[in-house]
């Protein structure tokens, strides 16, 4: 059983650019790549299959700045991102982009083809939602790394059973495997902790060893042998809990503390730490943002002053959350730091509420944690049994889910049970289901910034529905389950390949064009 980690798969990675399944996947996929090459890297051939999302998205979304940022070893935070192009230019790195019938299973599969003066080398991964990735295959031999392990690959031309019998005592590992390709025989080591310096040079120097590779971890917070967790569903979490009346926030703690085996202490700091990155995000989308490859200027700023000036609606503190929700994705539009929450492309809606409410309510930044700690909490049980990629569920699998676990936050914010925060979440995400990705001219802002403020209108509206006893009458495991089952039943048009709804417009075309003409 997968148990996904709040702090990797949830609530992260903290980033900059429009999208984490394209930007901050491809940056952790290109930093492996790089690692596979021993950082020497003379020319890159980049594929995308046709069917998939990429081959329609890789440069407006953002995976073309994302993959060369991470072959140059960058952080998915580096300010220098927008400008990886001309930074692996002048590293002298050719870059070549293919669209290839690679006969993909995944929509978001890239195969990279890495050569310098000595080596060649075949790397296919594919990005699995909110910035996670999977390296599927190395060199032609089918693999799995996730980032989340010291990898040591030994490659052998000979005496791979010797080499294997002999590092099962002599190695604490996690786990060993043997990857066979057609022309290929890897030895994959994953370890919590680099191997020393010397039990490496040994096991470079045994005969039928070619060459020893070490490939860094790309996510916090790392796996481990026999990960477990105690519960995996709401159902379990629930039946935990019985007895014991916690709050869905403490029963996070729990859980990612169980499951990273980390103290609670620290899992708390860390998601403190995250809020304030989003505050400062929306301070910086509220004081006004500017970038020139964007359809939408800063309107934040606008509606703060109408706000103040008494000429909207009274929306209590919904007109707070839509101002922040604003900020949030303007600040994420001009390439600001923001965090996944759980995707780039749902970054505002999450703690747009959670840190609207706290702040309209006069609630700590330790509130805001819990609050974003319970959203965790249910988009655990999201990653653990949906997805949260829009290429394979729509954006229902990044607003729709950024709602249901907003909903649950709102929740626990105002001191609910768990068992109305699960209600909450269940409730939001039944009102979301069949939600499509349709980007206008291929850019995450249009009609991402009104569902990242539906979401959280939805969020909160389901949040007092719950407080007040409201019944869901659907658990949330089985609004889960069907919210997977409806994704993948959209058509693909609808599935973030601008091939449909909006995307297609009359309009949309000739805002793709402006763009990409520079005007």
């Amino acid at each position: 059983m997968r148990y996904p980690s709040i702090l990797n798969d949830v609530i992260g990675p903290v980033m900059r650019g429009p999208s984490s399944s394209h930007c901050a996947a491809a940056l952790r996929i290109g930093r492996m790549a790089r690692d596979l090459m021993g950082g020497e890297i003379g020319e890159v051939l980049v594929e995308f299959d046709p069917h998939g999302s990429l081959a329609t998205t890789h440069e407006s979304q953002g995976s073309d700045m994302g993959l060369m940022a991470g072959l140059l070893g960058w952080d998915a935070t580096d300010e220098r991102l927008a400008q990886s192009p001309r930074w692996i230019s002048a590293a002298d790195i050719k870059v070549e982009i293919r669209i290839t019938d690679l006969r993909a299973e995944h929509p978001n599969t890239y195969h990279l083809t890495l050569r310098n003066a000595t080596e060649q080398h075949t790397l296919t991964a594919i990005s699995t939602g909110g910035g996670m990735i999977e390296v599927i295959a190395i060199d032609g031999a089918p693999a799995s790394l996730a980032g989340d392990y010291h990898e040591t690959l030994l490659y052998v031309t000979s005496g791979a059973a010797e080499i294997l019998h002999d590092l099962s005592p002599s190695v604490a590992a996690d786990a060993i495997h043997l990857l066979r390709g057609s022309n290929v025989q890897i030895i994959e080591i994953k370890t919590g902790a680099p191997l020393t310096a010397r039990i490496a040079a040994q096991l470079s120097a045994r005969p039928g060893v070619l060459r020893l590779r070490r490939i860094a971890p790309v996510l916090p917070i790392l796996s481990h042998r026999d990960e477990h967790a105690p519960f995996i569903t709401s159902a379990e979490m629930l039946q935990y809990n019985a007895g014991r009346g916690l709050s869905l926030g403490e029963l996070a703690l729990h859980y990612e503390s169980a499951r990273g085996r980390l103290p609670e202490a620290q899992v708390f700091e860390q998601m403190r730490g995250i809020v304030q990155i989003m505050r400062a995000a929306i301070r910086q989308g509220i004081a006004g943002t500017r970038y020139a490859d964007r359809i939408l200027g800063c309107q934040a700023s606008g509606f703060q002053a109408r706000l103040a000036e008494g000429r909207l609606l009274d929306g209590g503190l919904l007109n707070r959350i839509i101002l922040y929700v604003t900020a949030l994705m303007e600040t994420k539009s001009a390439l600001g730091l923001i965090v996944a929450a759980p995707t780039a492309g749902s970054c505002g809606g999450l703690p747009g509420a959670v840190i609207g409410a706290a702040s309209e309510l006069g609630l700590s930044e330790d509130a805001m944690a819990e609050g974003l700690l319970a959203a965790g909490m249910i988009g655990v049980f999201i990653a653990a049994h949906a997805t949260f990629a829009a290429e394979e569920g729509g954006c229902q699998a990044e607003c729709g889910a950024g709602s249901g676990m907003a909903a649950a936050a709102l929740v626990t914010l105002a001191k609910g049970t768990a068992e109305q925060a699960v209600a909450a979440a269940s409730l939001a995400l039944q009102n979301i289901l069949g939600m499509t990705c349709d980007p206008v001219a291929n850019r995450v802002e249009v009609p991402c910034l009104g569902k990242n403020v539906l979401a959280a209108s939805n969020a909160l509206a389901c949040a007092n529905m719950a407080l007040a006893g409201y019944d869901p009458v659907i658990p949330l495991d089985e609004v889960i389950e069907t919210m997977d089952r409806v994704g993948r039943s959209l058509p693909r048009e609808l599935r973030c390949t601008a091939l449909g709804g909006l995307s297609v417009t009359k309009t949309s075309r000739e805002i793709e064009r402006r763009l990409a003409l520079g005007k």
